[in-house]
């Protein structure tokens, strides 16, 4: 046998008395909020009363006071050191870490890149795209192109081949030759 679904039970609360308890649990919670967030200001104080003691300058020389604030400056900026690493540090890991959510996002959708059609386009029809209600005139792209002459090959005057042989004979021949 199949279990049939059960009709759903009304609740034995009213809704003004659901409303009620909401609110008294808001009210509670709005408190424990408060507390939780004096309890953090107190254990802030405690831990900076804690590392940074503070500083006895009543009866110190000159000398003194320079030397206190050259160990206050070098202190400064090892901390500032540290803070700049620590900022490359948590930068390139957001980094990294948006790069493979990316990379999650990818995998995990169904998109896939439609493959672009080949559409015929005359001039015309492209200037007045790119260019809007400011295409008013037609242009001949054919008439502004520049003519190219084919230069015309040598010919080679015919002449009598025994001639030729006559004249590549011998040491002269030769030389024509690399000169050639």
């Amino acid at each position: 046998m199949a279990d049939a679904p059960k009709p759903k039970e009304k609740s034995k609360i009213s809704s003004a008395r659901r409303l009620g308890l909401k609110i008294r649990l808001l009210t509670v919670a709005g408190q424990m909020l408060e507390v939780e967030t004096e309890e953090k200001k107190r254990e802030r104080e405690e831990a900076l009363a804690e590392r940074v003691p503070p500083l006895k300058l009543s009866g110190l020389s000159v000398d003194e006071l320079m030397d206190l604030c050259k160990d206050l400056y070098h202190k400064i900026d090892v901390v500032d050191e540290e803070r700049y690493d620590v900022a490359l540090k948590v930068m390139k890991n957001d980094k990294e870490s948006h790069e493979l959510g990316l990379k999650i996002i990818e995998l995990q959708s169904k998109f896939k890149k439609p493959t672009l059609k080949k559409v015929k386009i005359s001039a015309e029809m492209m200037l007045s795209v790119l260019l809007g209600s400011k295409h008013k005139e037609t242009i001949d792209f054919k008439s502004n192109l520049k003519t190219v002459k084919k230069a015309e090959e040598k010919k080679e005057e015919v002449t009598d081949w025994r001639q030729n042989v006559d004249a590549m004979s011998g040491m002269e021949g030769r030389k024509k030759m690399f000169d050639a």
